[in-house]
């Protein structure tokens, strides 16, 4: 069943020639104006429920910035519209919350795989297959961290439904199954726990698409526990900024 109306995909309002080949997945509709400054000739192109999105250019390429809302069903909608659109290299940038004790509130997270503990994924594809981001993204994304001196840590992270199921797991139902899974995350040594990724990972391999992710660390719940300086940041410039540069790097990579 085809969803479009008037050529505009149902759910983010873009037709195709609205968005950029390239395109930064900020989770909160108000992250993509501050993303967009870093373009040139931005424009806002559509506004609909949650998925706001910004065109203009990076190195003379059509970029655009589309915000997917929180947790991975509202992601894998906008991702899939803006496929349909043309758009085929994906960074969501965003927030998370640091789980190894070597993540630091204001460190960058670089993705590298993602543990599918939310729902979303596992109507695309069996839990036996992988969610993990692209190579070319993840070098991309490596390069400008570093090119910016930012701290920075690659690895996989957690994603799952329940933001309040992560902080509060003993007042859940199930709080035997959250907190047994956390602490088997602790020791596989999982960087950070997110809410899109998985889901972002696992649409990409199916519509054979590129997708990486890039976080800033708000805090560490595991540094509080164990008593160690557990910095509190909430700027996700750096991790903008991160972004921004390795979507350049793609750009002129792809060019040559």
């Amino acid at each position: 069943m085809n969803y479009s109306q008037n050529g505009e995909q149902y759910h983010i309002g873009l037709k195709q020639g609205d968005a950029g080949k390239y395109v930064i997945l900020p989770g909160d509709p108000k992250r993509c104006s501050k993303i967009a400054k870093y373009f040139d000739n931005a424009e806002l192109v559509a506004d609909n429920r949650e998925f706001t999105t910004y065109t203009g250019y990076l190195n003379g390429e059509k970029v655009s910035v589309t915000s997917t809302g929180i947790g991975g069903a509202s992601a894998a909608i906008a991702l899939e519209e803006l496929v349909n659109v043309g758009a085929d290299t994906f960074i969501r940038v965003g927030t998370c919350g640091g789980i190894a004790t070597n993540v630091k509130g204001g460190d960058i997270v670089i993705a590298t795989g993602a543990i599918r503990m939310e729902g979303t994924s596992k109507e695309y594809a069996p839990i036996e297959f992988p969610a993990v981001a692209d190579i070319d993204i993840i070098n991309a994304l490596t390069q400008a961290a570093e090119n910016a001196g930012e701290t920075y840590h690659r690895g996989v992270v957690q994603c799952k439904d329940s933001f309040y199921g992560q902080h509060s797991p003993e007042k859940m139902p199930v709080s035997y199954e959250l907190t047994n899974k956390w602490e088997a995350w602790k020791r596989m040594g999982c960087l950070a726990s997110e809410m899109e990724s998985a889901a972002l990972f696992i649409v990409s391999s199916f519509l054979k698409v590129k997708t990486g992710s890039v976080f800033l660390t708000v805090a560490n719940q595991e540094r509080e526990k164990a008593g160690l300086e557990n910095p509190v940041v909430h700027d996700t410039d750096k991790a903008i900024r991160v972004a921004i540069e390795a979507i350049k790097i793609l750009i002129d990579k792809n060019k040559e």
